[in-house]
């Protein structure tokens, strides 16, 4: 699970583009307890979701032409420029920077091989998230996409990403984990997207990244998104030894899920 003991190549931020950022405030403030704040006059719109005063995902209004409505995760990195350049050597793109933002970091968002859109964080005076890995922010990140082998090779060139397998009745899940914290600092997985049948239902639009934020009642929550206009992507179920996870989507069709996680077996 991700914490906010950050090292390169974790996710340590993420943000939400939105056509409304209003109806956003509204849907994750009665979903999460979620506040909303300004950068300040000169952030161009963007603002912090925070929970009890902590940062816990950043969001801005966009319009149709400028980005769909979309969750993007960020991974810390020394320096960002340097890993535009590995993405770009391993058929990736640079969409956009990387560029300044203030004195809080460097930040430039990308796409991998297979085209999903994520972004990176250089940390300045803003080193990421407040919160992590607890309930109301983010724990876990997982890449849906239609090449595995390819993905993982991408993401270790360009990030060091590490992967390794967990079995489980029926198959095996493929985990991540950046190098310089080992199989302890798990945060994420790769999933072929044609194994799954809610994200293959997409399509080409199944391929992204989606990120999980921790709760205390999976099932409260999915009744809260869908009494709020949001929409159940799939339904709340448990998964032995990890959780209740339940996939979602705002008013605005950004994709999300939501893990109440198992409880720790003792040793």
């Amino acid at each position: 699970m991700l914490t906010t003991r950050f090292v390169d190549g974790a996710p340590n931020w993420i943000d939400v583009a939105t056509p409304d950022i209003d109806g956003a405030r509204s849907f994750y403030a009665g979903l999460f307890g979620w506040d909303f704040r300004s950068a300040g006059p000169d952030a161009g719109g963007y603002g912090f979701f925070q929970l009890d005063g902590r940062a816990v995902a950043g969001g801005m209004q966009v319009t149709a032409e400028q980005a769909p409505p979309a969750w993007t995760v960020y991974f810390r990195c020394g320096d960002a420029q340097a890993v535009a350049k590995a993405a770009e050597e391993a058929h990736g793109r640079v969409l956009a920077g990387p560029v300044d933002v203030m004195d809080q970091g460097r930040v430039a968002l990308l796409a991998d091989r297979a085209g999903v859109p994520f972004g990176l964080w250089q940390p300045g005076h803003r080193k990421g998230l407040d919160a992590a890995g607890e309930p109301g922010s983010l724990c876990w990140v997982e890449l849906y996409t239609p090449d595995l082998a390819a993905a993982a090779a991408f993401y270790h060139r360009m990030l060091g990403l590490e992967t390794s397998a967990v079995s489980f009745p029926g198959g095996s899940y493929t985990c991540v984990n950046p190098a310089a914290g080992g199989e302890d600092a798990m945060f994420g997985g790769i999933v072929p997207l044609g194994d799954d049948p809610v994200e293959a239902a997409a399509g080409a639009a199944g391929a992204h990244w989606l990120p999980y934020f921790a709760v205390a009642d999976a099932d409260a929550v999915v009744d809260r998104a869908r009494d709020l206009g949001g929409t159940v992507r799939m339904a709340a179920t448990d998964i032995p030894g990890v959780g209740r996870v339940a996939r979602l989507a705002d008013p605005h069709g950004a994709r999300f899920a939501v893990l109440r996680p198992a409880p720790r077996q003792q040793a």
